[in-house]
């Protein structure tokens, strides 16, 4: 007969929080230190007993006729061991009670211990759960914040100016690196526009021949990837910041719209386009939402087979807010999916690959988590890709 385990809930030290740490510690040197001097006063008072003499004349006096000698052998030693019996009687009435009566005031003293740790653990923590909280924040790509910690110069006021400092050297770096994607990308725009022009026209003029049109074609097909490259770096860039001026929409409003646009390349690449979706009301970016989209759908129609087909749902569940993009395609592997959502990574083995730029999956999870969301992706049970965006519902409408 084989016995059952018995589950025991035990209770970790590892996963208790500072507060609770502290309580502990400021309780037990309550307690440590009143049972110590409970027991030094025990010790001493001991001593002090033991070290009073009793004169045994103040308790007896001799009868009238009696001789000092008749009295230190005859009547001392009984009172000496009367005396011996008053000195423990003594020592235990006084002991014992000192004993049971401080045993009661250590237990209370060890309750009012926990209780003033427990507020002054709270009051010493507090700049922590503000450095924390101020961290949240950064960490939702607000590098705008600075905890700016006020109170007395000690150690924690010294480890929240040097946060800050951190702080605004990466804001500084990132603002930086914004600055130049959005610089280079302007910069490089304005000759591919004027390539694409010289090149329409050398192909317009009648007398062109034949290879100049084809090798024209080429140039035009390479000037046009070149230019949604940069457009896409310019969106990536974009989406990097903080949104400024947040809209309340509906969601499913913007993935109908980009379904629209991407439905003609649908349908030349013979992929079914399909979009269920509800009331989803979120609030931020309508443009960069809908780019994120867009680029979703583009994805899903591109990255395609012939007769193929893809399902977006838009749904709204627990305050949150779920578009979600699921094709037909070759079999992907788990481990190759984290690199899609890095820029200027794409699958090469994947049809149509050659005609993307690296950076929609990029941007798209950008624009999520600029949004408070999020984009994953996990393989297709048939081949192909499902891709989950999720952002936070808007409650104010819907």
């Amino acid at each position: 007969m084989s016995r059952r385990p018995v589950n025991r809930r035990t209770v970790n030290p590892r996963h208790w929080t500072i507060r609770v740490r502290l309580t502990l510690l400021y309780g037990g040197l309550v307690v440590l230190t009143g049972a110590t001097l409970l027991v030094v006063i025990y010790l001493l008072l001991d001593r002090i007993i033991d070290r009073q003499s009793i004169d045994v004349r103040s308790l007896y006096s001799p009868a009238s006729g009696q001789t000092s000698e008749e009295f230190e052998t005859a009547v001392k030693p009984q009172v000496a061991a009367a005396t011996e019996q008053l000195r423990g009687d003594f020592r235990e009435r006084t002991l014992n009670p000192l004993l049971s009566d401080g045993g009661l005031a250590l237990a209370a003293l060890a309750g009012g211990g926990l209780v003033i740790g427990w507020v002054v653990s709270g009051r010493v923590l507090r700049p922590i759960k503000q450095i924390t909280s101020t961290a949240r924040r950064v960490a939702d790509r607000s590098l705008h914040e600075r905890i700016g910690l006020t109170g007395p110069k000690d150690e924690l006021r010294e480890l929240a100016d040097t946060f800050d400092d951190m702080l605004s050297r990466l804001d500084s770096a990132f603002d930086g690196q914004r600055r130049f994607v959005a610089n280079a990308s302007h910069e490089l725009k304005t000759p591919l526009v004027i390539n694409r022009t010289l090149i329409e026209v050398a192909m317009g003029r009648p007398d062109s021949p034949a290879e100049v049109a084809r090798l024209g074609e080429t140039l035009l097909e390479v000037n046009a990837r070149h230019e949604r490259m940069i457009d896409g770096l310019l969106t990536l860039a974009r989406s990097q910041h903080a949104v400024v001026d947040p809209v309340p929409f509906d969601l499913a409003d913007v993935v109908k719209r980009a379904a629209d646009t991407v439905g003609p390349e649908a349908e030349r690449a013979d992929v079914a386009l399909t979009v269920r979706a509800g009331a989803a009301p979120v609030k931020g970016d309508p443009v960069l939402l809908e780019r994120a989209a867009q680029n979703l759908l583009q994805n899903a129609v591109r990255y395609n087979t012939a007769g193929g087909w893809v399902r977006t749902a838009v749904t709204r569940d627990n305050g949150r807010v779920t578009l979600t993009v699921e094709n037909t395609g070759p079999d992907i592997a788990d481990y190759e999916i984290p690199g899609l959502f890095e820029p200027f990574r794409r699958l090469t083995d994947r049809v149509g690959s050659a005609h993307g730029t690296g950076l929609g999956l990029s941007i798209v999870r950008s624009v999520a988590r600029m949004h408070g969301g999020d984009a994953t992706a996990v393989p297709g049970a048939g081949g192909g890709l499902v891709v989950v965006f999720t952002l936070p519902a808007h409650e104010g409408t819907g």
